[in-house]
């Protein structure tokens, strides 16, 4: 063993919390690497984009000027590259907001009849990654189940909303008793999935073709089931990381719109810093309810239609600065966190935008979107063309995690700048 493993587990025999304890009884991918930290991806949107005048400055380049909403980020302005000109084609929907579905996916026309999505780029990285951690990927959002990870199927892979159930999920050791009951849960579902299996392939026989698409999708989740409960059994017996951190506790109220947020995110260094897993995702949205943020009185969705009422932008202006502050501080929380030399956020790819470049007009064209992190070299204001693929730079963060990608979605290259 080297050094840093012994160091870690004496440490561990001595009682301290640590982050990332390196027992022997462990899975590797838990000890401190010779090799540079492995490559994470974090995806977060705000599903009503970003006032644009509030937002965009006027000056391509590494010297562009500061605007409101930069100024909150200017401790980190060498740390992100901030993208205009970017988006997916074809995304009128059936309803003015379904560009939301397809944000990490860019299937066209959501919504519209006989619309089925595709896979997300997080579930495209998670499935290139493997069993690598105990979980490939981390579904979180403000309101369930709503998300913007999408199975290979279409099928969307409900959010997780609740802080507190996703720390103890993610740290906290249930007795053997509780294991062992997990483990013959798991195992009962497993021999029903068989079972199932079994009864669906009969049936697929006997179905049209219509429905067997209906059908390619119950075979999809029932060999994800089963790829996961062989996962999870493996990771079973091994101890779960200690974090120097408390159980959140939940805000139940849905107008704490930033207050959710803002627990989230504060839960991804923990699970970056854990390797619990490599790829999460976040999506921030309301409930059309009146958020709780000082100075304001209409909801979040309204105000975003503004009109140019200029008491209507002053408050979305108080709201979106709460969360591009939810931004920053994820930023300074990850680039506090070391390992192996470096912080969290130099081995971090973490993309922030949203599926909407004018919430006011209702259209998805000229996306915000800000890329921290990650090795890349950053500090600059690029200006693309309108209508770049945003995918372009989907599989710019596919290929920075060494999962070599030729194409996503909508792209036609890597994204350069």
């Amino acid at each position: 063993m080297n050094k840093p493993l012994n160091r870690r587990t004496l440490l561990k025999a001595s009682g301290v919390s640590l982050a990332l304890p390196l027992l022997e009884s462990m899975n590797p991918v838990f000890a401190v690497p010779s090799n540079p930290p492995p490559k994470r991806m974090v995806l977060v949107c705000t599903v009503l984009g970003l006032h644009p005048p509030l937002l965009w400055p006027k000056t391509p380049g590494a010297d562009y000027e500061s605007t409101p909403y930069l100024d909150l980020l200017k401790e980190h302005r060498q740390d992100f590259t901030l993208f205009s000109g970017l988006q997916h084609k074809d995304q009128t929907g059936r309803q003015p907001h379904d560009s939301e579905l397809t944000w990490l996916t860019s299937a066209r026309k959501p919504g519209v009849g006989g619309f089925r999505n595709t896979i997300s780029i997080d579930h495209v990285a998670a499935s290139r990654l493997g069993n690598v951690t105990r979980y490939p990927s981390i579904t979180l959002g403000t309101i369930k189940p709503q998300s913007q990870s999408y199975t290979s199927g279409g099928v969307m892979i409900p959010a997780q909303t609740s802080p507190a159930n996703l720390f103890a999920q993610l740290f906290l050791q249930g007795t053997p008793a509780e294991v062992r009951a997990q483990k013959q849960k798991l195992d009962d579902g497993r021999s029903i999935l068989d079972e199932l299996g079994t009864q669906a392939k009969v049936l697929r026989r006997k179905a049209s073709v219509s429905d067997n698409h209906l059908l390619d999708d119950y075979f999809d989740s029932v060999r994800g089931a089963e790829t996961n409960i062989a996962a999870v059994q493996g990771w079973m017996d091994k101890p779960k990381p200690k974090v120097d951190a408390q159980q959140p506790s939940d805000i139940p109220d849905i107008a704490e719109l930033i207050g959710r947020a803002q627990l989230l995110m504060d839960l991804v260094p923990l699970i970056v810093q854990s390797d619990s897993s490599r790829v999460i995702s976040v999506m921030i949205q309301d409930h059309f309810v009146v958020p709780k943020v000082e100075g304001v009185t209409g909801n979040h969705h309204n105000l975003s239609h503004h009109g140019q009422d200029p008491a209507k932008i002053e408050q979305l202006r108080k709201i979106e600065t709460e969360i591009v502050e939810c931004f920053s501080s994820l930023l300074t929380q990850m680039k506090s966190k070391t390992e192996s030399g470096s912080t969290l956020l130099d081995s971090t790819s973490i993309l922030f935008g949203s599926n909407l470049g004018n919430a006011n007009a209702h259209h998805a064209r000229n996306l915000p979107i800000f890329l921290a992190g990650g090795g890349f070299k950053h500090g600059r204001y690029v200006a693309h063309e309108e209508g770049a693929p945003l995918c372009n730079l989907f599989v710019t963060m596919l290929n920075n995690m060494g999962l070599e990608t030729q194409s996503f979605g909508q792209s036609t290259d890597e994204l350069g700048w």
